[in-house]
């Protein structure tokens, strides 16, 4: 469960963090400024919201590739089967209780090195 609460803690955060970064702005100057930009801030805190929907995607990925594990002999498609095939080389299967940092830590390096393949389809709708 504690993979499940990391993750939904992390989509927690992310709806805090989304709170428009104008609704902070102040006066300064003694009041001859209306208006401070809060663009940076606003540029952190999404750089904060991606990088934890990587870690929330890796959880996810980690809890799927138990779900299937847990249901084996059946199979799910090929490309799937294949995927996971290669996740597993580096994230393996738990079936011990223990700590899940490090297991969600190679899941995350998983993901960042899996090449994202953007159809022609959607590129020609951009």
């Amino acid at each position: 469960m504690i993979p499940q609460y990391t993750s939904a803690s992390l989509v927690s955060q992310n709806k805090q963090l989304c709170t428009p970064a104008s609704v902070d702005s102040i006066e300064s100057s003694q009041g001859q400024e209306d208006h401070v930009s809060m663009g940076a801030n606003a540029a952190t805190k999404a750089l904060r919201v991606v990088m934890n929907l990587e870690r929330i995607l890796a959880i996810e990925l980690f809890n799927a590739a138990q779900a299937l594990d847990f249901r084996r002999p059946a199979k799910t498609g090929s490309y799937l089967e294949s995927f996971v095939s290669k996740y597993r080389e580096r994230v393996p299967f738990v079936d011990q209780d223990k700590m899940m940092y490090p297991e969600i830590e190679k899941s995350v390096q998983f993901l960042r090195s899996v090449p994202i393949e953007i159809p022609d389809a959607l590129i020609q709708g951009i």
